[in-house]
């Protein structure tokens, strides 16, 4: 029944394709005959040929970056909060309903629908490529029941480690161990998905254990999917997460035309078109993923504008960064004080790039940007599909990784980001001159620091911001070529007040008496440059 449910919902487009193959394949005269054919086969559709025709006109709109709330600068950096009105006049508009109604109808089968009483099973590998080296099963199987507990209406009802030496083979067990498995599942009450712990399944592996099992079951990749898919808020986010589900639709695809077909309909041509369901479900979603990389090539020219206007207004940019829920909003929130940053003791809470502004100790305003969290076996492909939001680590000022100093795979987790920013291809300047935040010392008892190159914080409790702050100033000083200058201006002059808007004007030693004053500032060479320019003999 899953499978012609599943079916059941490509028929709006199927009927779409089967009309426009009908009327390239007949004579003109009898076009209107063959399209009368093809509509009456697929008729009990009827009722959802509108929303085919929507997505087959689907645009592609430019949209823009979501950020977060910044507060004490001036108008740009306001602006960089909300999204930017929309050109409904751009032929490649896509809008609020459309990037819904996809991100709605794209979403897989079976992991949306109703509760679900979770059995977890996490392969122990123990030798070769596939053994983890960094970290233990217990402590995989810990973060396993933190991902289901992550969602609503998702509970786990048993969970098993299990050894294996073949996690490569289809039912990833051997013989004796997954016949043992199969009875255990099968005799524990109440269960309805088993989540096996490990970074992907081939659609085969799926298909065979669901079988073996009798319940759905996922990977780490669709339970992650999913998460993301619940706490998407933006276009960019639902636009991003439908990408990353393709390769997940299309694995399954196979399995549901061969379920179908032995109902006899898999692999038959649909109503003369020259086509069998196989090929028009997989052209359609090569359609759907090309609108959707080419609204996130939008979105990337966007990014790049944005970041050129932050660089134009010298702004310094601050990514903060670090494994999922280890306190980057809430540092952030510390350092800034921004109200409207509201964090989550949840995996995966912040999905979009947020940035906010704040102060350092010379009075210098930053840009903080809030990013993804990263976690351990992961795809590729889901990292990839995070690209246009990932790619403003690349060209920040400054890299800040936040660390979970009370968790027991710290170490793990810190060699899983360290992975990603190489995957990403960041500059070595900027991993050379990252600084380590060792977070949440206010949860280990008598913490004493013995670490030289990281500083200990509480971003909760407010302990060690301050000389956080500090270090951040330092390195952006380094990192962006500006000058710390004593310079003599004439207060008769608009010198003082041109300072204070293009630098940091730190300190204004007055003498009265001359209407003169040493004032200490931290400005660019380019500022620098125009300073001279500007006031050149004065």
């Amino acid at each position: 029944m899953t499978s012609l449910r599943r079916i059941h919902s490509w028929l709006p487009l199927l009927r779409r394709a089967c009309t426009q193959s009908c009327q390239r394949a007949a004579p003109t005269t009898s076009t209107s005959s063959s399209s009368s054919s093809c509509t009456s086969s697929l008729l009990h559709t009827a009722q959802h040929a509108a929303a085919g025709r929507r997505l087959s006109s689907l645009h592609v709109r430019t949209f823009a970056l979501s950020a977060g709330r910044l507060k004490n600068t001036d108008d740009f950096i306001t602006g960089l909060n909300e999204e930017e009105e929309e050109d409904e006049g751009d032929e490649d508009f896509i809008g609020d309903e459309e990037v819904e109604e996809l991100f709605q109808q794209q979403a897989p089968a079976g992991i949306r629908e109703g509760q679900h009483r979770v059995f977890i099973v996490h392969p122990d590998v123990k030798w070769g490529s596939r053994k983890q080296h960094l970290t233990t099963a217990e402590l995989m199987m810990a973060e396993a029941v933190g991902l289901v507990n992550t969602l609503d209406n998702w509970r786990v009802v048993d969970k098993i480690i299990m050894s294996t030496k073949t996690p490569e083979k289809k039912k990833i067990f051997g013989k004796g161990n997954f016949q043992a498995l199969t009875e255990k599942i099968r005799q524990t009450a109440g269960i309805n998905a088993v989540f096996v712990n490990v970074e992907r399944l081939s659609p085969l592996s799926e298909r065979e254990l669901e079988e073996a099992w009798g319940v759905k079951v996922f990977d780490r990749y669709s339970v992650v999917l999913h998460i993301f898919r619940c706490n998407a808020r933006t276009k960019e986010a639902k636009l991003q997460i439908s990408l990353a589900e393709i390769p997940l639709l299309r694995s399954r695809l196979k399995n549901e035309i061969a379920n179908f077909d032995q109902q006899g309909g898999g692999s038959r041509y649909i109503g003369g078109s020259g086509e069998t369901l196989l090929e028009i479900q997989q052209r359609l979603l090569k359609e759907r993923e090309m609108k959707i990389r080419s609204a996130l090539e939008k979105l990337r020219r966007k990014r790049h504008l944005l970041r050129s206007q932050r660089k134009h207004k010298e702004f310094p940019v601050v990514s903060v960064l670090g494994y999922t829920n280890c306190g980057k909003t809430t540092l952030i929130k510390a350092l800034t004080g921004d109200s409207g940053l509201q964090p989550r003791n949840q995996l995966f809470a912040t999905l979009d790039v947020t940035v906010h502004a704040g102060q350092l100790p010379s009075h210098m305003t930053v840009l903080y940007v809030d990013t993804i969290g990263f976690l351990s076996q992961l795809p590729h492909q889901l990292i990839d599909s995070f690209s246009a939001t990932l790619e403003d680590i690349k060209y920040s000022d400054l890299l800040v990784h936040v660390r979970d100093i009370s968790h027991p795979e710290t170490v793990n987790q810190k060699a899983n980001v360290q992975n990603v920013l190489k995957n990403l291809q960041i500059p070595d300047r900027l991993l050379s001159s990252m600084i380590e935040v060792y977070n949440k010392i206010d949860l280990i008892d008598n913490y004493q620091f013995t670490e030289p190159h990281a500083l200990p914080i509480s971003a909760l409790e407010g302990r060690g911001l301050e000389e956080l702050k500090k270090a951040v100033e330092e390195e952006i000083v380094n990192s962006t070529g500006k000058h710390i200058l004593d310079l003599q201006v004439d207060l008769g002059t608009p010198q003082l007040s041109w300072l204070y808007k293009e630098a940091t004007v730190q300190d204004v030693q007055v003498n009265a008496d001359e209407g003169s004053a040493v004032v200490k500032v931290i400005i660019s060479t380019a500022a620098y440059g125009r300073y001279k320019k500007l006031f050149a003999g004065r």
